[in-house]
């Protein structure tokens, strides 16, 4: 029978505990958000939501095509010129998704001989974009400079060290400075994704390569997205311009792709604008998930401390992770649930977004929830 094997992948998921499920929101739920990436609040913030209502009302639904054909709207170029502004690089280039994004970077720059380093803890993203590219892989051991180092030193040609910025699991900080270094030591060149950096890292929330000294460099790009600090959808490379331009000519998930939707560019766009006037608000996320931190481990309970807005909580197991996530649900505070197969280093956690919204009573609510349902 066509696709019978697909019983057999559910029937073992169901027996390991790790099926998977839908639950759509209502658009008033009551329940405290600690689960979304939502860093800085502005996801239903009025001027984004009129950003993505004024481009709704004046380009249309969708962006009607590719970037090359007729997806590339003035908008756009707005966007793409102003997140490279604020983010310190000579030129960006906005995608369909921080996905997409990724993809792009990773294949384009890395031709047939090639070779990618890429950091054991990156997000599924970076490793597929790796799968893709007609180079050679290398997996290098979790925030290792020196073992990206050695990767590169006996390779002959065009090589890339890839690496999250901030890792989404435990939301541990890449050594970057480092990172660069090594690369520059071997001529190969460095693409980092920000997604998790990008408004609460670096000055004003410009993100981790700006936080580094490295944005701008002309050995060095970096991916956004723009679904997380930003409240939108979507996802940009940064870079020199002369490698933007190679992505708009080799990037298939931007040239085949259709353009982002006109209303997430506005809102995007709207939210960046926030972001310039209100920079308050990256210290903000920073601050909540430093005191997530301090007062969830002087409960007692196992947690990473954050280098950005991810709040990570060892679980256990599994299914002790599960049902701590939905005792959570169920006394009115959502959290993120990570497990096995989705973490590479077998060890679930609840996963905390650390808003910069959150109110004090919040916070205490959510400490509250969090160590009166612990297994």
């Amino acid at each position: 029978m066509a696709f019978g094997w697909i019983d057999e992948q559910a029937r073992l998921r169901r027996r390991d505990g790790l099926v998977r499920t839908l639950r759509p929101r209502a658009a008033d739920t009551a329940l405290l958000d600690l689960a979304s990436n939502d860093y800085l609040g502005l996801a239903r913030h009025p001027e984004v939501v009129e950003g993505a209502a004024r481009a709704a009302r004046t380009w249309g639904g969708g962006a009607t095509g590719s970037r090359l054909v007729t997806g590339s709207t003035e908008l756009h170029a707005e966007l793409e010129e102003e997140l490279a502004e604020f983010c310190g690089f000579e030129a960006a280039l906005v995608f369909s998704s921080g996905y997409a994004a990724n993809l792009a970077a990773v294949t384009a720059l890395a031709p047939h001989g090639s070779l990618i380093v890429s950091d054991a803890g990156n997000h599924a993203s970076l490793i597929d974009g790796c799968r893709l590219a007609r180079g050679s892989t290398q997996v290098a051991a979790h925030a290792d400079p020196d073992a990206v180092g050695k990767a590169l030193s006996g390779h002959d040609g065009p090589a890339i060290a890839v690496s999250d910025t901030v890792f989404s699991v435990d939301g541990d900080a890449a050594p970057l400075a480092a990172l660069a270094a090594a690369c520059r030591e071997y001529g190969a060149g460095l693409v980092v994704d920000d997604a998790h950096g990008l408004g609460v890292l670096g000055r004003d929330g410009r993100g981790a390569p700006h936080a580094a000294g490295l944005a701008g460099a002309d050995d060095v790009v970096a991916t956004v997205t723009l679904s997380k600090s930003l409240g939108s959808q979507g996802g940009a490379v940064l870079g020199p311009a002369r490698v933007i331009g190679h992505l708009v000519n080799a990037a298939r998930t931007f040239i085949f792709d259709t353009g982002l939707a006109p209303a997430a560019a506005g809102a995007a766009l709207a939210a960046l604008r926030l972001l310039r006037r209100e920079p308050e608000r990256a210290a903000r996320a920073g601050a909540v998930a430093r005191e997530l931190h301090s007062r969830l481990t002087a409960l007692g309970l196992e947690a990473v401390r954050p280098d950005a807005a991810v709040v990570s909580v060892r679980a256990p197991s599994p299914e002790q992770a599960v049902q701590w996530a939905a005792d959570c649900r169920a006394a009115g505070l959502s959290v993120g649930c990570f497990r096995p197969p989705s973490v590479p280093d077998g060890i679930s956690r609840l996963r905390l977004t650390a808003r910069a919204d959150l109110s004090g009573a919040e916070i205490d609510r959510a400490v509250q929830v969090i160590g009166e349902t612990r297994p």
